[in-house]
């Protein structure tokens, strides 16, 4: 029987995280035996690609910056063009431990979308201030709507099953916050069945952080206005996309 995490496919998104990202490539064969991994370089100006392809990974490289929304798309097509059933998106920059992974897969087991959550009991990661307010209003009315428990609705620590690789793939938002935010709307309202775990995050290995106190007041204005737009849009009819092969 093949192993679930043959049938994945670890996404990396990467801006400019060439300090970094071959280390993460080389955790995620090391503690994640038979997974495949896949860098989409977001139009970086540094060597971010040629260090992933020296790590041993798959490269996409964009010819200019997209987002990480726009970043995973590329992902969740490359997933379905090369027969993966599962697709988990891991942060380049070293936060995310891959060796989370597993649990998240293994929930996919019944789940089609699948958080791994920093404020669920695992690890001691804190967020304070705007940033967090934002963050308990979005978690309240997101776990309405997906009518589950959700207390880490902006993770970027994610795994997606068939029904969502298949969902995503043609409507994943590219748009500020709609890689969290606007597709757990599209996954909820598309009868996607979405849980979360908890995972426990470490400090960035390089680069530079993309929020700074400045940006984080900022933050519960622009995370409402992105969860308003997205409940705004009509639904997407998906029968045809949510038919997953064998």
């Amino acid at each position: 029987m093949t192993s679930p995490l043959a049938r994945t496919l670890v996404v990396l998104p990467a801006l400019n995280e060439e300090g970094s990202v071959g280390d993460v490539v080389r955790e995620v064969f090391a503690k994640l035996p038979g997974v495949q991994c896949l860098v989409v370089d977001d139009g970086s100006t540094d060597a971010t690609a040629s260090v992933a392809l020296q790590a041993g990974a798959a490269v996409a490289s964009l010819p200019f910056n997209l987002g990480v929304g726009g970043a995973m798309r590329v992902g969740f097509k490359y997933a379905i063009e090369h027969g993966f059933h599962n697709v988990v998106q891991v942060d380049s920059d070293g936060q995310h431990d891959p060796a989370g992974v597993a649990a998240l897969v293994e929930a996919l087991e019944r789940s089609d979308l699948v958080m791994g959550a920093r404020f669920a009991g695992e690890g001691d990661y804190t967020v304070k201030g705007p940033r967090r307010w934002a963050m308990v209003v979005l978690s309240t009315i997101l776990s309405r709507l997906a009518r589950t428990k959700l207390t880490d609705t902006t993770s970027g620590f994610r795994a997606s099953g068939p029904r969502a690789v298949a969902l995503f793939s043609d409507h994943y938002p590219a748009e500020y916050l709609g890689d969290t935010i606007e597709s757990l709307v599209i996954a909820a309202r598309s009868g996607l069945r979405i849980e979360q775990v908890p995972v426990a995050m470490r400090p960035r290995a390089a680069g530079q952080p993309s929020q700074n106190p400045f940006k984080a007041a900022a933050y519960l204005g622009r995370a409402c206005l992105a969860l308003v737009f997205a409940l705004m849009r009509p639904p997407i009819a998906l029968k045809e996309s949510l038919e997953v092969g064998p």
